[in-house]
């Protein structure tokens, strides 16, 4: 004889094996039913190693301490040297000490005399035969003396130089491009350089004349040298730029992804 508890129990289990029952007859739904998709057939195949976006990139780099530090040391080492190297040329080359008045560089340029004024008669200083040689010249141009006259145009396309080689680090670098860290800061270094130069004394500083008297064989000449191979006078900051440009364009050479690889930690 059965209580009411056990009779309710056994409804309650016969109800349920109903239900199921019912339930496999009925269609399912078409949302409902999901085929299995392997990964071989999956028509929306994913990267495995997608590489970040340039936003990433970039914010990577200015977090990066190794970043900031290989890029700012080389570039203060970089303009230190240039700067004490033409302050140390101009007063012990030629045979007194020689202060560029920026005055006198204007008055001068707006006569269209010749700096060379302001510059006492000195013999150059040999460091090596026809290798190098040290000899004191104030320049109105660009590098080795090009496109004298401009010198606001050279400051203003100087500054454009500079925002956009802070561009470069900052937005298509990755922490671990060290190498093009420095060879950046070695090209903002000249040019930072050679703008404190035109801004102080309306003129560039330069003293380093390599390859001097070395000429061209067989009596050849060019139209930007003459006979002379190097008749150029130069200075530290002009030598990191073209330094810096070497290095740079060589790492681009050899790492043709540069930038799309994954950034490293911050911290690195």
């Amino acid at each position: 004889m059965r209580t009411h508890g056990q009779a309710d129990r056994q409804g309650a289990s016969e109800r349920a094996a109903l239900g199921a029952i019912l339930d496999r007859g009925r269609p399912r739904s078409r949302a409902s039913v999901r085929p299995a998709v392997s990964p071989a057939n999956d028509p929306k195949p994913v990267s495995r190693t997608p590489g970040p976006p340039a936003d990433a990139r970039g914010s990577a780099t200015l977090r990066s301490r190794r970043a900031w530090v290989v890029f700012a040391g080389v570039f203060i080492v970089a303009l230190f040297a240039d700067l004490a190297t033409k302050s140390w040329a101009f007063h012990s080359i030629a045979p007194v000490p020689v202060s560029v008045d920026r005055r006198e560089v204007i008055e001068l340029t707006r006569a269209g005399r010749s700096l060379g004024e302001l510059i006492p008669p000195h013999r150059p200083v040999e460091v090596a035969p026809s290798v190098l040689e040290l000899t004191l010249v104030l320049n109105r141009g660009a590098v080795f003396g090009l496109g004298a006259g401009g010198r606001w145009f050279f400051v203003a396309f100087t500054l454009v130089a500079i925002a956009f080689g802070l561009y470069v680090f900052a937005r298509w670098t990755s922490p671990r491009d060290w190498w093009a860290h420095g060879a950046l800061a070695m090209i903002l270094s000249g040019g930072v350089g050679n703008l404190y130069d035109r801004v102080v004394f309306a003129c560039v500083r330069d003293f380093l004349h390599p390859l001097p008297g070395v000429q061209w064989p067989f009596g050849v000449s060019t139209p930007w040298s003459g006979r002379d191979v190097w008749p150029y006078v130069s200075n530290v900051a002009d030598a990191f730029l073209l330094v810096g440009i070497v290095v740079l364009l060589v790492f681009l050479m050899r790492e043709p992804g540069v930038g799309e690889r994954e950034p490293a930690s911050p911290s690195a």
